[in-house]
């Protein structure tokens, strides 16, 4: 069985192993000195103009119990670091000194191919700070952000409607998002009258927030209006054999169960089922999501057991038998694996570009630093997997990641531009933290946007999804 490793700076003199890579079982204790030696000059060596994005990381990709401290500016070491590959970066990285977005939802709607999105941009931002707002009880800028949302819907209704593909379509969603407004407000000026902690004012908060969430449901409506008609990523023709999700995203539903009957704690709520519901990215990444979806379509991924569970990710993928993952017909380019598995490219799509880049990482291509169109900064984002020094030996093996993001922003940590995101957890993704090696898929299916899914010429539709087992 092939799992999951991670690779990392850990300190200013020690280097652990590991990146997200399929490869065999390995204790983080079980890497010899000579590996480490090995794994450093390959960090010094191919790395160098990216330790500045990678340094932070050590502090939480290092193995569990080399829990490191504060990384402060005191280092002298850091303050020192400097990179002409990290400061010519066309699209630099955000979250040094800012708030991490760790939104999965949010970072959806910023991945959306929108042409002169600027105005819908700032329009989203103000949107998204009420609910930051809300959450930690800035009342007065949260009704100020009700306030400029207004304001916005007023002056620029007319410039969205206009960008939308269907502008009657358009003139609905914003009519719903204003009568939202005055509710929203009300709710968040009522939790000003009572105590703070009370459950009064929970009640308000829940309510403000409850219509807050409608409010971004509608705006992710909105933005995906405003994508063009017929707008397809382009993906070289090599890789044209190959599944495709082209221009639009996939709902996949999942639903797990423990062995024995046993059940999923979650903040001491237990649950019979876990079920995650996870968007799936074909605007940027059409050939890695393309995958995705045909094997879940496939029902490849029903009753199989989770394989990997260690606080870092959760991972599963690789069938019974001698195959690390799914055996099929091989694409032409990036061809098989020993067992005869069907391999996938690389699929990296850095901010600013075109489209995605293939067969190689972020630091091959000389951008460390540049910050990717989807990044690992959300729990529960999702990755695929490979081995650890083969760029294109991924197959149907995946993972979540779970590791809090906020010492690990995008662009800064070890995931992004190496492994590509694929799609997130946007309902559901607290049940990553009881779900345990062995606990099963029990349905799989995708339950919105099989109609972007294109297969190579020749093959043939996935069957019906399987029904759930009981």
């Amino acid at each position: 069985m092939k799992f999951t490793s991670f690779a990392l700076l850990a300190s200013c003199t020690t280097s652990l192993a590991f990146a997200p890579a399929s490869i065999k079982p390995q204790t983080h204790s079980q890497l010899n000195a000579h590996r480490q030696n090995e794994v450093f000059k390959s960090i010094e060596n191919n790395v160098k103009g990216a330790v500045a994005a990678t340094f932070l990381a050590g502090a939480v990709w290092a193995a569990p119990a080399a829990l490191i401290g504060d990384m402060s500016s005191t280092n002298p070491f850091l303050n020192e670091i400097r990179t002409s590959v990290v400061a010519d970066a066309k699209e630099m990285a955000s979250g040094s000194g800012s708030r991490v977005n760790k939104d999965p939802e949010s970072l959806l709607r910023l991945g959306l191919p929108i042409p002169k999105d600027k105005e819908v941009r700032k329009f989203q931002a103000v949107i998204e700070e009420i609910r930051q707002d809300i959450s930690t009880k800035r009342k007065s800028a949260a009704i100020d952000g009700v306030k400029k949302t207004k304001s916005t819907l007023k002056s620029k209704s007319g410039e969205f409607t206009k960008m939308c593909r269907d502008q009657g379509e358009c003139t609905t969603i914003l009519s719903k998002m204003g009568d939202i407004l005055d509710p929203l407000s009300s709710n968040v000026a009522d939790s000003q009258n009572f105590l703070n902690g009370s459950d009064q004012e929970r009640a308000s908060l829940d309510k403000a927030y409850a219509l807050q969430d409608k409010l971004q449901k509608l705006l992710t409506q909105l933005e995906e209006q405003m994508v063009p008609a017929g707008y397809v990523t382009s993906v070289p023709s090599d890789y044209d054999d190959l599944p495709q999700l082209k221009g639009g995203r996939a709902t996949v539903e999942f639903i797990l169960k423990k062995p024995n009957n046993g059940v999923f704690d979650v903040e001491g709520i237990n649950y019979d089922t876990a079920k995650m519901t996870m968007i799936i990215d074909g605007f940027n990444a059409p050939v890695t999501g393309g995958n995705f979806v045909e094997l879940v379509q496939k029902g490849f991924y029903t009753n199989m057991a989770i394989q990997r569970s260690d606080g870092f990710v959760v991972q599963t993928g690789d069938p019974d038998g001698p195959a690390d993952g799914y055996v099929g017909t091989p694409s032409k380019s990036v061809g098989k694996g020993k067992h005869g598995e069907r391999l996938i490219p690389s699929e990296i799509f850095v901010k600013g570009d075109t489209g995605p880049f293939y067969e190689t990482t972020i630091e091959d291509e000389g951008r460390g630093g540049e910050a990717t169109v989807l990044p690992f900064s959300s729990y529960g984002a999702m990755g695929w997997a490979r081995e650890e020094y083969d760029a294109n030996s991924g197959s149907s093996q995946f993972f979540w990641l779970l590791f809090d993001s906020d010492l690990t922003p995008a662009g800064k940590n070890v995931l992004d531009g190496r492994y590509p995101c694929f799609g997130y957890v946007v309902e559901g993704a607290d049940f990553l933290r009881d779900i345990k090696e062995d606990d099963i898929i029990v349905s799989a299916k995708v339950t919105d946007g099989l109609q972007f899914l294109s297969l190579p010429e020749g093959a043939t539709q996935p069957a019906a999804q399987p029904q759930e087992s009981s």
